[in-house]
Protein backbone atom coordinates (compact mmCIF):
# COMPACT_ATOMS: atom_id res chain seq x y z
CA UNK A 1 0.00 0.00 0.00
CA UNK A 2 2.37 2.34 1.09
CA UNK A 3 4.52 1.92 -2.50
CA UNK A 4 1.47 3.07 -4.45
CA UNK A 5 0.73 6.01 -2.14
CA UNK A 6 4.63 6.56 -3.32
CA UNK A 7 3.61 6.02 -6.61
CA UNK A 8 1.27 8.57 -6.61
CA UNK A 9 3.11 11.28 -5.11
CA UNK A 10 5.70 10.82 -7.48
CA UNK A 11 3.52 10.54 -10.41
CA UNK A 12 2.00 14.38 -9.00
CA UNK A 13 5.27 15.91 -8.63
CA UNK A 14 6.24 14.91 -11.75
CA UNK A 15 3.86 17.39 -13.56
CA UNK A 16 0.52 15.47 -13.92
CA UNK A 17 -1.02 17.78 -11.64
CA UNK A 18 0.14 21.13 -13.67
CA UNK A 19 -2.52 20.49 -16.38
CA UNK A 20 -6.24 21.07 -15.74
CA UNK A 21 -8.78 18.60 -16.56
CA UNK A 22 -9.97 19.30 -20.00
CA UNK A 23 -5.95 18.47 -20.90
CA UNK A 24 -5.31 22.62 -21.26
CA UNK A 25 -2.61 24.31 -19.80
CA UNK A 26 -2.64 25.67 -16.58
CA UNK A 27 -4.17 29.08 -15.92
CA UNK A 28 -2.21 31.84 -17.29
CA UNK A 29 -1.59 33.53 -20.64
CA UNK A 30 1.16 32.50 -22.92
CA UNK A 31 2.76 35.15 -25.25
CA UNK A 32 6.24 35.45 -26.69
CA UNK A 33 8.67 37.05 -28.85
CA UNK A 34 10.99 34.87 -30.57
CA UNK A 35 13.71 36.42 -32.81
CA UNK A 36 16.53 34.34 -34.26
CA UNK A 37 20.08 34.89 -35.44
CA UNK A 38 22.49 33.13 -37.54
CA UNK A 39 25.31 34.68 -34.94
CA UNK A 40 25.84 36.69 -32.05
CA UNK A 41 26.64 39.61 -34.16
CA UNK A 42 24.06 39.84 -36.37
CA UNK A 43 20.57 41.12 -36.70
CA UNK A 44 17.51 38.75 -35.77
CA UNK A 45 17.43 37.27 -39.31
CA UNK A 46 13.53 35.69 -37.90
CA UNK A 47 11.05 37.87 -35.77
CA UNK A 48 7.38 35.30 -34.82
CA UNK A 49 5.04 36.27 -32.13
CA UNK A 50 3.13 33.01 -30.75
CA UNK A 51 0.14 33.57 -28.43
CA UNK A 52 -1.70 30.72 -27.02
CA UNK A 53 -3.94 29.03 -27.93
CA UNK A 54 -3.63 29.51 -31.61
CA UNK A 55 -2.39 33.34 -32.51
CA UNK A 56 0.84 35.31 -33.90
CA UNK A 57 2.84 35.01 -36.43
CA UNK A 58 5.09 31.59 -35.88
CA UNK A 59 3.86 29.12 -38.32
CA UNK A 60 1.36 26.81 -37.42
CA UNK A 61 1.03 28.57 -33.83
CA UNK A 62 -2.08 26.24 -33.09
CA UNK A 63 0.74 22.82 -32.94
CA UNK A 64 3.18 25.22 -31.43
CA UNK A 65 1.07 25.74 -28.73
CA UNK A 66 -0.13 22.42 -27.89
CA UNK A 67 3.53 20.86 -28.14
CA UNK A 68 4.56 23.42 -25.72
CA UNK A 69 1.57 22.49 -23.87
CA UNK A 70 2.99 19.42 -22.87
CA UNK A 71 6.37 20.21 -21.61
CA UNK A 72 7.06 20.94 -18.36
CA UNK A 73 9.39 23.58 -17.99
CA UNK A 74 10.46 24.37 -21.94
CA UNK A 75 12.64 27.36 -21.10
CA UNK A 76 14.76 26.17 -18.11
CA UNK A 77 18.33 26.82 -18.77
CA UNK A 78 21.11 23.82 -18.37
CA UNK A 79 21.62 23.20 -15.17
CA UNK A 80 25.01 24.34 -13.84
CA UNK A 81 26.39 21.15 -12.52
CA UNK A 82 25.61 19.15 -15.76
CA UNK A 83 28.64 17.46 -18.04
CA UNK A 84 27.91 18.40 -21.71
CA UNK A 85 29.64 17.27 -24.41
CA UNK A 86 32.16 19.60 -26.29
CA UNK A 87 30.05 19.67 -29.86
CA UNK A 88 29.10 22.63 -31.76
CA UNK A 89 26.07 22.86 -33.20
CA UNK A 90 26.28 26.10 -35.53
CA UNK A 91 25.96 29.62 -34.78
CA UNK A 92 22.34 29.63 -34.49
CA UNK A 93 21.38 31.78 -31.91
CA UNK A 94 17.30 32.47 -30.19
CA UNK A 95 15.34 34.57 -27.97
CA UNK A 96 12.86 34.02 -26.44
CA UNK A 97 10.92 36.66 -24.43
CA UNK A 98 7.33 37.07 -22.96
CA UNK A 99 5.35 35.40 -20.84
CA UNK A 100 4.73 31.36 -20.76
CA UNK A 101 1.55 30.35 -18.68
CA UNK A 102 1.64 33.76 -17.49
CA UNK A 103 4.77 34.01 -15.67
CA UNK A 104 7.66 35.80 -17.23
CA UNK A 105 10.30 34.29 -19.40
CA UNK A 106 13.62 35.62 -20.88
CA UNK A 107 15.86 33.29 -22.04
CA UNK A 108 18.50 32.29 -24.89
CA UNK A 109 18.87 29.01 -26.97
CA UNK A 110 22.42 28.31 -28.09
CA UNK A 111 23.86 25.45 -30.34
CA UNK A 112 27.49 25.79 -28.57
CA UNK A 113 27.93 22.03 -26.51
CA UNK A 114 25.89 19.11 -26.42
CA UNK A 115 23.28 20.23 -23.44
CA UNK A 116 22.63 23.47 -25.55
CA UNK A 117 21.81 22.00 -28.27
CA UNK A 118 19.47 19.16 -26.45
CA UNK A 119 17.87 21.99 -25.21
CA UNK A 120 17.38 23.82 -28.37
CA UNK A 121 16.16 20.86 -30.28
CA UNK A 122 13.46 20.22 -27.55
CA UNK A 123 11.82 23.92 -28.59
CA UNK A 124 12.96 23.39 -32.04
CA UNK A 125 9.31 23.64 -33.41
CA UNK A 126 9.99 27.59 -31.91
CA UNK A 127 12.52 28.35 -34.50
CA UNK A 128 11.81 27.44 -37.78
CA UNK A 129 13.80 27.88 -40.29
CA UNK A 130 17.05 28.59 -38.09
Amino acid sequence: MKVAVFALAALAATGCMGRTMSGSSPAGKTSLQISISVGAREAPTKLWTLRCPDGGTLPEPTRACSRLDRLANPFAPVPKNVACTEVYGGPQMADVQGTFRGKPVITRFLRTDGCEIARWDRVGFLFPDA
